[in-house]
């Protein structure tokens, strides 16, 4: 996230922060007879992605920022939302030894379908 915000605030920019996540084990849950509340499940993402946007907003108060919570399949949804973007940054899993070092699905359908550079991430290393 730091290099988004970075990068926003370099070019006086508005960040738009989206947190999306696919659904499909839990729509076959669903077959199953189990039921789930989406408001309290997309208000628990947006308290998530706000708590990691705090630090960045309080070191740059100055910086516009924008939050969406969707409920898509991520590659789909980050591609949609790119159509007005100037960088796209998102996070690699980093599922370690070679693995590690493929880019997922959604990194690399954004790297093929977004229409503006696209910064992929790997996980922090301690």
């Amino acid at each position: 996230m730091a290099l988004a915000v970075e990068a926003a605030a370099s070019g006086n920019a508005e960040l738009v922060a989206v947190r999306t996540w696919s659904d499909l084990a839990v729509d076959t849950a669903w077959e199953h007879g189990l039921t789930a509340d989406w408001e309290s499940i997309q208000a628990a993402e947006q308290r998530l992605l706000e708590q990691r946007l705090a630090p960045h907003r309080e070191a740059r108060p100055e910086l516009v920022v924008r939050t969406l919570v969707t409920r898509d399949r991520p590659a789909r949804s980050l591609v949609e939302h790119a159509e007005h973007a100037q960088l796209v940054v998102v996070g690699s899993r980093g599922r370690g030894g070679f693995r590690g070092l493929l880019l997922g699905s959604t990194s690399q359908t954004l790297i093929h379908h977004a229409p503006c550079p696209v910064a992929v991430i790997p996980p922090h290393q301690a």
